[in-house]
């Protein structure tokens, strides 16, 4: 994925300086699968002393997720979309982080992503003290749901084949209505990381597969490409309701398709 952008390291470093002075600024950074969202917030942190955790390290844990699918829709077993975080506990540790003391660890939860569940809390990171502020990386917060009549006409293949009758599509767009407006609602700024059109997305997150490979993207095996293309699907419609202006940001940095920024709209 490279380094980040040192324009939107400082950004990220304006946006503390404008948070609340009584607590760790929580700032959100946001954008679609491979938009460097996770690189950008992991750099800010370490330039900044502050905290960085993605929404990725608090999915439901796999029995969750199942328990989910019996009770809303079979699709959410699958991580990913909104309603498959633990916002419960994203929520506790912002707080643990804001109120701690210098001593103070907080336990910050990890994902493992091809096992597909939480690791155990032995195997979690650890911050020490109350950092100078709070970044989350989550591609969906601040997105804005969609009316009933958008949801009525499936996007996709997974939507068309697994999804016909739009009870998931629904549901998620019910958790964006709800506990996730209600989540962003708490962030003194939300930064989104504007893809120029989901039409790259595929390329972006195949090339970050590619990295965890360790083989250049050319070389990823079109098997793998082809898995990824059916993933992607999952994210398809909030990621193109945020491209298309459905979404709450306090800046949108427009992004071309090597993810460096071409515009800030503050």
């Amino acid at each position: 994925m490279g380094r980040a952008h040192p324009d939107l390291v400082e950004l990220v470093g304006r946006l503390i300086a404008d948070g609340p002075r009584d607590r760790p600024p929580l700032i959100a950074v946001v954008g679609a699968q491979g938009s460097g969202k996770t690189t950008l917030a992991r750099a800010a942190a370490d330039h900044f002393g502050a905290a960085q955790i993605s929404i990725d390290d608090v999915y439901l844990t796999r029995a969750e997720r199942e328990a989910l699918a019996c009770e809303l829709h079979p699709l959410f077993v699958t991580r990913g979309p909104p309603g498959t975080h633990d916002l419960a506990l994203l929520g506790d540790l912002i707080d643990a982080l804001s109120t701690a003391g210098p001593d103070d660890e907080t336990l910050i939860p990890d994902f493992d992503k091809r096992g597909d569940d939480r690791r155990p809390r032995d195997r979690w990171r650890r911050f020490r003290g109350r950092p100078s502020a709070i970044l989350i990386d989550a591609w969906c917060l601040g997105a804005l749901a969609e009316d009933a009549a958008a949801l009525a006409a499936p996007l996709n293949a997974l939507e068309r084949e697994r999804d016909p009758d739009g009870g998931w599509r629904r549901a998620v767009n019910a958790f964006v209505a709800g506990p996730y407006a209600d989540f962003a609602a708490r962030f003194d700024a939300i930064l989104f990381l504007q893809a120029p059109g989901f039409e790259v997305v595929l390329d972006w997150r195949s090339q970050q597969e590619a990295d965890l490979l360790g083989v250049a993207p050319d070389d990823l095996p079109q098997d793998e490409r082809r898995r990824l293309a059916g993933f992607i699907q999952y994210f398809e419609r909030v990621t193109r309701r945020m491209l298309t202006g459905g979404v709450r940001a306090s800046v949108t940095v427009k992004l071309d398709r090597n993810r460096q920024p071409v515009a800030i709209d503050r």
